[in-house]
């Protein structure tokens, strides 16, 4: 059995994408003896997604042309060599003792379920965040997917979702999704984009401060416009159709206020709809500590954190898409701060300073140029369905606020039963709150989970520390 003493560190980094990556390594190369836990069996996170080692399976090589900014994963990585590293570590929350924090987590490796305590004495959480939905009548067909999982299938599997793929929502992250799915096979017949791409004239000076993201852009439209995929632009999927599966799409314009226009239907054969409106941060283990959160520019719940990525809780510094959606690069830099900060760095380097500055600045104008567009919420049917876990459709929020003038979000769990099923809301709690008229950031507290990933009552029951464990090491 491994003693607590030998599970106590200086720093804990919790998730290993691009921010947790940044900051295992800067916290080991300051002198802090570091930890790095992450559901996956290989760091990187969605962004930087690769497959698991196998003998038969496809290899990191052959999805590496999917991946953005390679050398600097790589780089990551190499700087992993002194941490411990503790994959397939599934964190369920996170408590506090007197000597720092304890973070229960269930090891999956080999198979088999087993819960395990880390402690530390500074813990840096870089959850990063899950795909933004929202419902449409036939969203729930088989073969309507997020974008996301369209794109984790292709990084960590190789596997093209369907052979002919309608891409639509909102965002940039739309372009790299298309380009990998083109570049893998599919037939990709469309991006249809809500947003126009007249919104970032206004926003030229975060543009001009951050050239690299351009480029990136420019060769995602490059691959698109080389396989002639059209790109169209205020134009949204307003249903899916299909008996077993969906089959076909329907998209319309958008006006300027974002309306659908009428009379422009247009139907699409399609065997996947990958959609995608953005992303949702995953504050469940920030939340669960009492870390200060505040309204982003897109409307989400995100941490809250000082010039050098702490929370409003001691000890507690919080990284990347929890801080705020802002890409792999932000994310990277913000890891760095914190990382040489919780390692006990007097300073900080100016130049990251600087690149954090920018880079938010980009994301500010990102979600001020691809907002949810409104008005789909009128466009459901009474039968339409907006939990999928707990099959609640539209008509029944509808009726609760009409028939028992119930406006919140802990009444439709309880009446309807909506965020009550395995997802606990991740899927629906953004449309629930706007359904119900509030702001989603702050709609119910569906953001608030005391389990952030599930385990088994098993695992549950064997969490509590032996008896003749011996106490962390002073």
């Amino acid at each position: 059995m491994t003693s607590k003493s030998e599970r106590m560190f200086d720093v804990l980094v919790v998730g290993a994408g691009p921010a947790g990556l940044a900051a295992a390594t800067s916290a080991t190369r300051a002198g802090a003896r570091t930890a790095l836990v992450d559901a996956g069996v290989v760091p990187g996170g969605q962004y930087w997604r690769h497959p698991a080692p196998s003998e038969h399976g496809v290899s990191a090589a052959e999805v590496a042309h999917l991946h953005h900014d390679l050398a600097t994963y790589r780089r990551l990585v190499a700087g992993l060599a002194a941490v411990a590293q503790f994959s397939q570590h599934h964190v369920w929350t996170v408590t506090r003792d007197r000597d720092g924090f304890v973070v229960h987590v269930v090891d999956r490796t080999g198979g088999g379920e087993r819960a395990v305590e880390l402690r530390s004495r500074r813990l840096i959480l870089a959850p990063g965040a899950y795909d933004r939905q929202i419902p449409f009548p036939g969203w729930d067909l088989p073969g309507v997917m997020t974008a996301g999982g369209v794109q984790a299938l292709l990084k960590g599997h190789g596997v093209v979702a369907g052979q002919r793929v309608l891409v639509a929502g909102t965002g940039p992250f739309l372009l790299p999704v298309a380009a990998g799915l083109a570049e893998s096979g599919a037939s990709v017949v469309g991006v249809h984009e809500a947003a126009s791409p007249l919104a970032w004239l206004s926003e030229l000076s975060a543009v001009i401060r951050n050239a690299s993201k351009l480029g990136e852009g420019a060769s995602y439209a490059r691959v698109l416009a080389r396989r002639r995929i059209p790109v169209r632009t205020r134009s949204v999927v307003v249903s899916a159709h299909g008996t077993d599966a969906v089959e076909r799409v329907t998209t319309m314009r958008l006006d300027h206020r974002g309306r659908v226009v009428p009379g422009s239907e247009r139907t699409i054969a399609v065997d996947v709809l990958a959609v995608g409106w953005g992303f949702t941060p995953q504050l469940e283990l920030p939340l669960a500590l009492g870390c200060a959160t505040r309204v982003d520019v897109d409307g989400s719940l995100v941490c809250e954190v000082d010039d050098e990525q702490r929370s409003s809780v001691e000890g507690v510094f919080v990284a990347g898409e929890a801080c705020g959606v802002g890409g792999a690069a932000l994310a990277t830099v913000e890891g760095e701060i914190a990382g040489t900060v919780a390692a006990g760095a007097s300073s900080v380097a100016p130049r990251l300073r600087r690149s954090r500055a920018a880079l938010r600045r980009f994301a500010q104008a990102m979600h001020r140029s691809h907002p949810v567009p409104a008005g789909w919420v009128d466009r459901l049917s009474d039968d339409t369905t907006v939990c999928r876990c707990e099959e609640v459709p539209f008509g029944a929020l509808r009726s609760m606020q009409q028939d028992l003038d119930a406006h919140d979000g802990r009444s439709a769990k309880m009446l309807t039963r909506a965020g009550m099923g395995y997802c606990q809301a991740r899927t629906c709690g953004y449309a629930v709150g706007c359904i119900l008229g509030q702001e989603a950031s702050r709609s119910s507290g569906f953001a608030e989970r005391p389990v952030s990933s599930p385990l088994t009552l098993g695992a549950l029951a064997t969490s509590s520390p032996a008896e003749n464990d011996p106490p962390p090491a002073e």
